[in-house]
């Protein structure tokens, strides 16, 4: 079973030395494609030994695509520049490689770090994410945000112990920014398929989220990251329904502040 890791990145510097150590002795080979990054990350890249790529970015399931059109090997390891795999995953995914898989794609937990602490409640944990696929049995696809992979066969997914670890956001005003980034987004793929804001989505979407994340999945265990977390999400799904009232022009009468 040999088996390219493959990731996408841009400006990834403070991220991509951590993961690519972590594919040390797990992957053979890997493939990184970039976005034209200024900082430091290609040159991190290169002395660790991947395979560099750059094109212009063109969304994340675009990006991803392409990225596996360069691997080598049949086994595709999906990886994000923040991610790392932990000690028992890496022991897993080694496992397997010596053993004939059963399935044409595995799915792994994710256990997200955020501003030092890790998150185990408020909807991130655990975080089940299929990132190990046969290349030629999966394609990514599905909104411009939170892109999804595609499974030829959907049946065909087994599991593996261990964490993948999340480094996500060092500080909350990184995960504000980045918020505000994914609710543009997300507002104009919905505005894109012809969907509309209403006054409704403005109150009830935002604070279902919220409930949700925290009562039902258990945010409050997470102590004051948990009560943040919950909050920005739900002011992320606020911000993405007021942007697409703007698209649609039907801001008027519409609730300018939660």
């Amino acid at each position: 079973m040999n088996l390219s890791a493959v990731i996408i990145t841009c400006n990834e510097e403070r991220n991509i030395g951590r993961c690519l150590d972590s594919l040390r002795g797990v992957a053979d080979e890997v493939v990184v494609l970039d976005s034209f990054s200024s900082d430091g990350t290609e040159a991190i890249c290169r002395e660790k030994g991947a395979r560099f790529f750059q094109h212009p970015f063109e969304g994340y399931a675009e990006q991803k695509n392409r990225a596996n059109d360069q691997a080598l090997h049949p086994w595709i390891l999906s990886m994000d520049a923040d991610e790392a795999l932990s000690d028992a995953l890496r022991a897993s995914i080694l496992r397997l490689k010596n053993e004939a898989p059963r399935y044409e794609a595995y799915a792994m937990n994710r256990l997200t770090n955020y501003c030092g602490q890790w998150i185990r409640h408020s909807g991130w944990y655990p975080d089940r994410k299929v990132r190990l696929f046969l290349n030629d049995k999966a394609r990514w696809g599905g909104p411009a945000v939170h892109e999804r992979l595609n499974l030829n066969d959907p049946q065909s997914v087994g599991f593996l112990p261990g964490d993948l670890l999340h480094y996500s956001y060092y500080t909350v005003e990184e995960h504000y920014s980045r918020a505000a980034k994914y609710a543009a987004m997300g507002a104009r793929a919905l505005f894109a398929n012809g969907k509309k804001s209403h006054w409704w989505n403005l109150i009830f979407n935002p604070a279902f989220k919220f409930i949700r994340n925290y009562v039902m999945r258990r945010g409050f265990l997470d102590g004051k990251a948990g009560w943040t977390i919950c909050r920005i999400t739900a002011l992320e799904t606020y911000w993405k329904y007021r942007e697409l009232a703007r698209l649609s022009g039907s801001t008027k009468n519409t609730p300018t502040q939660v």
